[in-house]
């Protein structure tokens, strides 16, 4: 691994490649608020994160991405539309993969653009392809935006929908829950038990914990509610599926969508954007007849990507993370601008990994 005195002045280099296509450079604090964190991922992105605590700011976190804190500065004070660059560390705790840095740089390219989010999705991958092009790597691309138009559009309860669009981004977890919710797998152990007592709290000993009776019991009307509701059906299950399955380049992955699409019509406009991103992204160059599209690709990303997702992978190093990364995440602005009352923008964003470039010999032959 190359040293970090080279691996910044990578950074900088690729970052002077976006500074003259006209981003404007931006910084951002390493310790970032817990708070805000912690209120879009849950307690799921402490396993994640490097956590501390200040005297006058309360809980920290070294930052885990730029993408939140250069959300908030453009939400703040930012014009539009708008492009920023950025560069510096990011921190990672790594639980599974011990031998991957829980430390690494990341050179960044950021569009915020409300008329034209499907150009700006082609803009930033042929960016980020083009400062990748020394090398010979595999370009894989999703559509977060097709999986979330399908789960709210199934034939099933409210309540069943938010479970699975909250869990999307844990497959494992998403697939127990649909198949519990299908009627493929039994109820967890004792459920079926308690929700037949007449009232479940009678004799349950000592209240502890924070719940209140009240939220006790609210939690149980819900859970028979979902025991009563109908099963998902197997043709929508099926369908999910095979959504999910999808492993075809762009150009031939658009017939099979629309198929899916008739049986499930959820999913069309997704589709319809699809289909236009495939075409601004030919029209800068891109052969999306060799591009690999995969159902689901960014499933195990960052949670705020609710659109195009992609990566550039180094199919020769198997053992190495993707050289770069990016998506759409619309919501992302949505959730921070509802906060400081400022709406929200259409926005998509990628990162490269300049130590990667190096490993791989491309910061060289640049």
């Amino acid at each position: 691994m190359a040293d970090k005195a080279k691996i910044r002045a990578e950074a900088a280099r690729l970052q002077s490649v976006f500074e003259a296509r006209g981003a404007q450079v931006v910084e951002a604090d390493i310790l970032q608020p817990a708070g805000t964190l912690l209120d879009l991922y849950g307690e799921d992105i402490r396993a994640r994160a490097f956590t501390s605590h200040d005297p006058m700011r309360g809980e920290v976190m070294l930052r885990p991405d730029f993408t939140v804190p250069v959300v908030q500065m453009h939400m703040a004070e930012g014009a539009e539309p708008a492009r920023y660059t950025y560069m510096g560390e990011v921190f990672r705790a790594q639980e599974e993969v011990a031998q991957r840095a829980a430390e690494y740089f990341q050179v960044g390219y950021e569009v915020f653009d409300r008329d034209a989010p499907i150009d700006a999705d082609a803009e930033v991958f042929a960016m980020i392809r083009e400062a990748l092009e020394p090398l010979s790597l595999r370009a894989a691309t999703g559509d977060m935006g097709l999986l979330l138009a399908a789960v709210r559009g199934l034939k099933t309860t409210e309540r069943r929908k938010a479970a699975l669009l909250r869990h999307i981004w844990r497959p494992r977890r998403f697939r127990a829950l649909l198949d519990r919710f299908a009627g493929r797998a039994p109820l967890p152990e004792g459920r079926e038990a308690m929700l037949a007592l007449e009232d479940p709290m009678a004799n349950s000993g000592p209240q502890i914990g924070l719940r209140s009776a009240s939220e006790i019991a609210e939690r149980i009307d819900a859970l028979r509610e979902d025991a009563s509701a109908a099963p998902i059906s197997v043709q929508e299950v099926e369908l999910l599926d095979d959504l999910l399955a999808l492993r075809e380049t762009t150009s031939n992955v658009l017939e099979h969508l629309r198929d899916i699409a008739v049986d499930m019509p959820a999913i069309a406009d997704a589709v319809d954007r699809l289909e236009a991103r495939a075409e601004a992204l030919a029209k800068r160059g891109v052969d999306v007849d060799m591009l690999d599209f995969e159902g689901s690709y960014g499933r195990t990303s960052m949670e705020y990507y609710d659109g195009f997702v992609f990566g550039f992978y180094a199919e020769a190093r198997p053992d190495l993370p993707p050289v770069a990364t990016g998506g759409r995440y619309d919501a992302l602005t949505r959730v921070l601008g509802n906060q400081n009352g400022s709406g929200e923008i259409p926005a998509v964003g990628g990162v490269i990994r300049p130590e990667l470039l190096l490993e791989l010999g491309a910061g060289e032959q640049a």
